[in-house]
């Protein structure tokens, strides 16, 4: 017979059982999180987000005053501005051999995430013309940043209205009369000029230049007759009423509507296959980093670049330089590559402009 419990007692059993069991769950929790607090020791603490740790070498691997030039120091200024960076990026002219000087040195600076170079078309038409060792896929794509445009130049001063009334006349002249200069032998102004040279029917003298900037002051000089020079690299010398341009060498018009001059704009220029002209060719601005770097160092520059897009600075650079504002990173980036680097070697064969 079971013994008959008082109340009392009763209320004392169950709050001993809860409390045994308030004990017990205390002990299993305590020993998860220790367990836990081991296995945390054993993996060690999170890793950090790579970012520079010294000043970035930015490789131009082309002239001062060029449009890469330009670029590249804009990216400079755009990224102290706005402290986008902790580490600076340092601008570094390396111009020699068409640029070989600069892809060659970001080709051996294998693993090296402090150092970065901007390409333009030489990535292609360098090691195509010269031979030299290199190729683009021996370095790291990062981003596209833009595609620059070309416009047909002539000085301010020429009788020259259109760009057919000038290739007009390039083709009733003399041989060897008129001359074009351009930025290196081989390379994408030469390789542009070959091809207006099929629609005048006429060669030009080709003169070349170390960049852009030389390229337009020869043309203000009057030393030349024409350049096919990219608009940031003339701009200036538009706005100061000392060159005309005739045609951008593309298949449609600039957007571009605010007024450079008193009276045009970027989009009052009409295209080349507007004017008669049949050409049309569009250069790289990108960003490459050494072979052998780790996902997360690239990844630190697409969202670097990503940055510097984002500000209005690069919004009234794009519009002033004339620039196609397009951005690829990764495997879209990479298969643009390839496709452009077969195109160049089409045109330059064509020319005959391939390294034997």
């Amino acid at each position: 017979m079971k013994a008959v419990r008082h109340p009392e007692q009763r209320r004392l059993l169950v709050l001993a059982a809860a409390q045994t069991s308030a004990r017990t769950l205390t002990r299993r929790v305590a020993s998860a999180l220790a367990l836990l607090g081991t296995l945390a020791g054993f993996a060690g603490p999170a890793a950090a987000a790579w970012e520079p740790t010294k000043p970035v070498e930015f490789v131009v691997p082309a002239g001062t005053g060029g449009g890469a030039d330009q670029m590249a120091r804009f990216l400079q200024g755009v990224v102290s501005k706005h402290a986008l960076m902790k580490q600076p990026l340092v601008v570094v002219n390396k111009a020699g051999g068409a640029g070989a000087e600069g892809f060659l040195e970001v080709k051996a600076a294998k693993g090296d995430p402090h150092k970065i170079v901007i390409t333009l078309s030489n990535l292609f038409t360098t090691p195509l013309g010269t031979g030299v060792p290199f190729n683009w896929k021996e370095m790291t794509p990062v981003s596209m940043l833009a595609l620059d445009q070309f416009v047909l130049w002539v000085n301010a001063e020429s009788p020259y209205k259109t760009a057919r009334e000038y290739l007009d006349a390039v083709k009733a002249a003399p041989p060897a009369t008129f001359k074009m200069a351009g930025t290196g032998s081989r390379q994408e102004d030469q390789i542009i000029t070959v091809a207006l040279e099929k629609v005048a029917g006429r060669k030009f003298i080709y003169v070349p230049f170390k960049g852009g900037g030389d390229v337009a002051v020869q043309l203000v000089g009057k030393h030349v007759n024409s350049t096919v020079n990219n608009p940031i690299e003339a701009v200036a010398h538009w706005r100061g009423g000392k060159l005309r341009p005739l045609c951008v060498l593309d298949d449609e018009r600039m957007p571009f509507k605010a007024k450079i001059t008193e009276t045009q704009s970027w989009n009052d220029i009409p295209s080349c296959k507007e004017a008669g002209v049949d050409v049309d060719y569009l250069m790289l601005r990108g960003i490459f980093l050494p072979p052998g770097v780790t996902p997360d160092q690239i990844a630190f520059y697409v969202d670097l670049f990503r940055k510097v897009r984002a500000t209005p600075d690069w919004k009234e650079f794009v519009e002033k330089g004339a620039f196609k504002d397009t951005f690829m990173t990764g495997k879209e980036f990479v298969d643009w590559l390839g496709r452009a680097e077969a195109t160049h070697r089409t045109l330059m064969q064509e020319a005959g402009f391939i390294a034997k």
